[in-house]
């Protein structure tokens, strides 16, 4: 569905992209992380049509992203609301931009006001509402058409509990319905929530892509045995064996025990430690 292929883009000294290549298959969730100024932001743009590429090619269903636009959702970091339309103002134009009319465009706003919980707020201005209810007003303009390439960069930053909920159980949804998703974000847990595969990025290209199992199995864990008179801390890839052996040769009585398996937030540290020049 999306195709990246070592796309470059330079801001004067500031290389934004260098060499990123990334596909996303449909019905799949690909969680873009990196540190700020890794590329994230930049090649969601990219993709989305907003900028141009100095080299390199994007496709979207076999098309460039000029060519591809009622395909494409888009929901960017920072808000980008009309302050004074309301929120089924937003919906009406942001679906009719993408080509839906009468009846169809009635039913894709009954079915993301429930989705995403909008009904409260659904005739305010965008200008009055909580960043919460602006933070899913935005997101369901990007969903409104049913598109087929989803892009989300920091939906949920700021977000209230309910906000984020909303969010992740319509993008799990949408993903379930062949949609392929390109979800950035800075809170890992999300992506295990939503079972995504990840992209790790950094200084403008990607450096790790897999799944967790398959990204997080060379990554040692952390086992802790606490006695009486000694207490016993090891790094390990297996940390249930180790635990077993520790737990044999600890002395009397074991006070504690902790087991902590790799994370992402591990993998992501470990990755960008090692890709320093």
């Amino acid at each position: 569905m999306l195709e990246a292929i070592d796309l470059r883009k330079r801001y004067d000294e500031i290389k934004a992209l260098d060499g990123f290549s990334l596909r996303v298959e449909p019905g799949e969730i690909v969680g873009l992380v990196g540190h700020n100024g890794a590329g994230k932001t930049t090649f969601v743009e990219m993709v989305s049509g907003l900028i141009q590429p100095d080299s390199g090619t994007v496709l979207v269903d076999g098309q460039p992203p000029a060519k591809a636009r009622d395909l494409v959702g888009m929901s960017p970091q920072h808000i980008a609301l009309y302050k004074p339309l309301t929120v089924r103002e937003h919906l009406s134009l942001f679906g009719s931009l993408a080509g839906l009319r009468g009846a169809a465009l009635a039913n894709a706003i009954d079915e993301l006001v429930t989705l995403m919980q909008l009904t409260s707020f659904l005739d305010r201005q965008a200008g009055y509402l909580s960043g919460g209810q602006q933070r899913r007003t935005q997101a369901a303009t990007a969903l409104i058409h049913g598109p087929r390439l989803l892009l989300l960069d920091e939906p949920t930053a700021g977000a209230d509990p309910e906000t984020r909920q909303a969010l992740l159980d319509v993008v799990k949804q949408r993903a379930a319905e062949g949609a392929a998703i390109v979800y950035t974000t800075h809170y890992l847990t999300e992506l295990t929530e939503l079972q995504a595969t990840i992209a790790v990025a950094s200084k403008g290209r990607i450096i790790a892509r897999g799944s967790s199992a398959e990204l997080l199995g060379s990554l040692p864990g952390q086992v802790r045995v606490r006695c009486a008179t000694e207490e016993f801390h090891v790094s390990t890839t297996d940390p249930t064996t180790t635990l077993l052996e520790l737990l044999e040769k600890a002395p009397r009585p074991v006070e504690s025990v902790e087991l902590n398996n790799p994370t992402l937030d591990d993998l992501y540290r470990s990755l960008v430690a090692s890709d320093v020049d």
